[in-house]
């Protein structure tokens, strides 16, 4: 969606539209569920982990790390990889919300 439509949702949309997209592929959960498995930052070769090819993993890291999902520092040659549990308990607060919004079953008669 263009900068220019943004405008019609509210903050609470198109952020929870940002982080809905940055989980929306396989491979980028498979390193949230990776990670967060994990009891402190992963030093280690995600791509061993994974198994996807250097560039792919970086690519998904840097979607996920753009959402604000993870965090990461780089030390020379070493990388080191964490869910921001901050943010990560920001983000469960607004999809239960939205979850929450929405009837768990629809209603007799519908559709």
């Amino acid at each position: 969606m263009g900068t220019s439509k943004s405008n019609l949702f509210t903050p609470t949309q198109n952020e929870l539209a940002r982080l809905a997209k940055a989980l929306s592929h396989p491979a980028r959960l498979a390193i949230v569920e990776f990670l967060a498995k994990q009891n402190a930052c992963f030093t280690g070769d995600l791509v061993a982990e994974i198994g996807l090819a250097q560039a792919t993993v970086s690519q998904h890291l840097a979607e996920l790390k753009e959402a604000g999902i993870l965090k990461g520092s780089i030390e020379g040659v070493r990388v080191s990889y964490c869910i921001d549990a901050e943010r990560w308990q920001v983000m469960r607060e607004q999809f239960e919300r939205l979850f929450e919004r929405v009837p768990s079953a629809a209603p007799l008669g519908c559709c």
